[in-house]
This record gives C-alpha cells, structure tokens and sequence, in this order.
C-alpha cells in the first residue's frame, strides 16, 4: 500500500494528476469578488501530537465559568447541571444517534423526542410542542413566518426589548421570508403597549414580546396578549423555561406561539453552543410548526409505540409543499433537557426559580447601596437586571476579568447611549460570600 505524503511537492503531483496547472484553477468556478482578501496560504500539517499541543496552547488562555464566578447572561446561564444528566446523554445509544430516517425503528429516540415534547408542553402550558430547534434565535425567526403562513400577512411587530442577537436573527430570515419588522419602543425597561396597540396594522400577522425580556424585566403578557388579539393578529411569546416555575405560563397568557431558549435545562454553556431552540402552539397551528413531532400509538397487536406525527422538512416531502427547511433537532440537548426536568420535577424547578429570584434581589439592593451604583430600571425583574456604573460597564468587566469574576454584559455594546449600564444575571449557584465579595469590588469604583 502506498502512503501519500503531506509536503507541498506532493500536492504540486496531485494536481498534476488530475490535469490542472495550480489549486487556483480548482476554484476558478468561483467569482473573484467573493475570493477577494482570502489567503489559502495554509500552515504545513501537523502531526496529532502537535495538533493536540495547539488547541492545549490556545484554550490555556480561556477562564471556564468553574474557574471563576459567572455573572453572565443574556441568553445563557451559568445553572448548576446534575451529574447524572451528562452520565446520561453520554450513554452511546443517544451520543450517537442521528435523525432516524427510518424513524419506527428507533423507538428508544422517538420516546426520548415524546418525553421531551411533553414536558414542554406542561411546562409552558401549550397544548402542541415540536422536537426542538437549533436555538432560541432560530425558534424565534421560524415563529414569524409560521405567523406569516398562518395568518397570509407580511408585518411582524416586535418588541425592543427582545435579546439584540435574536432580533438580528430574525432580520436575516425576514429578508428572504418577504416579512417586514415593526420595532415597539419601550417604557422604562418593557414593552410600551399603548404603542404597542397603535403598531398593530390590518397587516400584522404577529407581535412578538419576551418575558423576562433581555434586560431581565418581566412583561405584562396577559395584558399584550388582550391587545395583540384584539387587534386579530397572533401573540409570540419568548420565554426563559425556569421563570415558567414562577410566573404566568404562555398557556396562561394565551400566547399562540412560544420560543425560547433551553440551555438553562440541563445543558452546560459549552462556549455559546450547540444549545437548544424551544418551540410551542396552539393544537390548532400544529400543521404550520416548523421541525419535527413524534407521537404516541399502538401498533398491530396492541402494544405502545413511537412514531413521527408531523415532519415538516422538505426531504420528506414535496419541496413546495414543506413548512420549513430546518433540517434537524438538537436532540441530545433535548434529551439534556428532558432528563433535567423529569430529575427536578414541579417542586425542584420551583425552588430552583426561587432561589435565582431571592439571590438576584439581593444582589442588586446590595449593589443599590453603593454610592455612585443605581437600578437602571424599576421594573420588576426574574433573576437578571441592569445596573448603572460611575464608571463605563466595560471597565469594571476588565478589572474583574483579573479578581476572576464576569461581571456582567456590557450593554453599550448592544445599545449605543448604554455604555454605563452593566447587565447582571444570577442563578441558584451564587453563594452569597460571592455576592458579598462581587459588592466589595464593585465598591471600589465608587
């Protein structure tokens, strides 16, 4: 058996062999413009031990959130995970299991995918849940056009106080959707619905609040809800599933469509990703939800069994014909989920809630305390919220970099005029010696 070596001679050979002149011939199909400022002036390999030696040296300068206390956010949360959680979801039958395309043979998956639907369900208070989507963006974007091809209108109002990266999400989406986004301008840190209410037109498929909102605020869903429907357009609502232990359900609110983001259910931060979009309806929409359904039956002789309901993915049917093009579930995320939520149970998320609402209130009346430190809002908040710095929020984040703590998010990097304002989360993982010690250094800047 011969071996191809790795020098470039051997690539100058290869190419020789195939019958072209240089690599740039290889992609000469390619429009210059879009090759323009690229260099495919690669290093020479690597050996795995050297490659391994790298990735060691380059990782070496990050701080992992147990290498130092997490106040961050906005999306992504630093929860304490079970143990069994990861002990579970490494098993091989999940790690390595893939999108059944025969999917009554894999019955162990599709019960995992019911399960999980189930517990959504429940906990949102919604009577129809898909199998996951990539992300609470991408939930997100695939809410507004479902909005859109159930209601046959192109407006899609949306709120202000929605995550900054979700909104640009959508944005992306809305072009080739052929949907046009209203931005509702808040009042103090939510929603304003008196505008809100005047935004709603003849052509507005949906309006679209989250609650908590980024800021950490807790909107008024029932009443946006009212206003929304009054006005015979559709409710989307995003949520963070553990607040649902505390506050209004969607269900409750009577949203018609809930997106969310479900890395807080028993899925690490894993350096932003993979994570796992949430996505609930009324039963009635069910026929226009995006991803994939598996439900429960009987088969021939009578015993249970797991089959795909609904798919909605254009490889399985007519192209014309398909709801949406999102092509998979984070299935192993969703079974992360699902296990976390079936180990904590109805009690155990609620005291979870508890404990991220009572450790954030205190923080911030302590912080409230230091001279110069003031609440950026008095809207009532779950367990994030913005505080205002004497100093630029992006100072105190650098300084605290080196007391190993993450301070927060600086939200004059989403919000011109807000560079002062630093957004802090805290979850049932914060002791209160640490909190106690995130106040002694705060004060330094006063």
């Amino acid at each position: 058996m011969a071996f191809l070596p790795h020098g470039r001679n051997d690539v100058k050979e290869m190419l020789e062999k195939i019958g072209v002149d240089s690599f740039e011939d290889l992609i000469a199909a390619i429009p210059p413009e879009l090759r323009a400022g690229l260099s495919l002036d690669l290093p020479d390999p690597l050996s795995e031990l050297e490659v391994e030696q790298e990735v060691q040296s380059l990782t070496g300068g990050n701080t992992a959130c147990h290498q130092a206390v997490s106040y961050l956010g906005g999306g992504a949360y630093d929860h304490f995970i079970p143990r069994v959680v990861d002990f579970i979801i490494s098993r091989p039958e999940f790690a390595t299991a893939y999108t059944p395309y025969q999917a009554e043979i894999s019955q162990g998956t599709l019960q995992a995918m019911y399960e999980f639907q189930s517990l959504i369900c429940e906990l949102t208070g919604m009577e129809a849940s898909n199998a996951s989507m990539y992300d609470g963006a991408t939930a997100l974007a695939e809410a507004a056009i479902m909005a859109k091809n159930l209601s046959g209108k192109n407006e899609i109002v949306v709120s202000a106080g929605i995550h900054p990266l979700y909104r640009q999400t959508l944005e992306t989406y809305a072009r080739s959707a052929g949907l046009r986004l209203t931005d509702c301008p808040l009042s103090g840190r939510v929603t304003d619905l008196e505008l809100l209410d005047g935004l709603i037109t003849e052509n507005t498929a949906a309006a679209v609040l989250q609650s908590p909102n980024f800021f950490g605020c807790i909107e008024d869903t029932a009443a946006a809800s009212g206003r929304i429907h009054a006005k015979h357009s559709l409710f989307i609502q995003g949520i963070d599933p553990i607040s649902l232990a505390l506050l209004k359900t969607p269900g409750e609110a009577d949203a018609d469509i809930v997106y969310g983001e479900g890395q807080s259910l028993g899925n690490h931060l894993n350096f932003g990703g993979p994570y796992l979009g949430l996505f609930a309806a009324k039963m009635a929409y069910v026929r226009k939800m995006p991803g994939r359904i598996a439900g429960m039956t009987t088969d021939a002789g009578g015993a249970r069994g797991y089959v795909l309901t609904l798919q909605t993915r254009e490889q399985h049917i007519r192209r014309e014909k398909a709801t949406s093009n999102i092509c998979s579930n984070e299935a192993l995320c969703a079974l992360a989920a699902t296990v976390y939520l079936a180990l904590m149970g109805q009690s155990g998320l609620r005291k979870i809630a508890e404990l991220c609402v009572q450790k954030a209130h205190y923080l911030h009346r302590e912080i409230c305390k230091i001279p110069g430190f003031a609440a950026a809002s008095a809207d009532p908040f779950f367990k994030e919220f913005a505080i205002t710095c004497p100093v630029p929020a992006k100072a105190v984040i650098d300084k605290a970099l080196g007391h190993k703590i993450y301070a927060g998010i600086d939200l004059g990097a989403f919000f011109p005029g807000h560079d002062h304002e630093l957004l802090i989360a805290v979850t049932e993982k914060r002791s209160k010696a640490q909190m106690d010690a995130f106040v002694s250094f705060l004060s330094t800047f006063a």
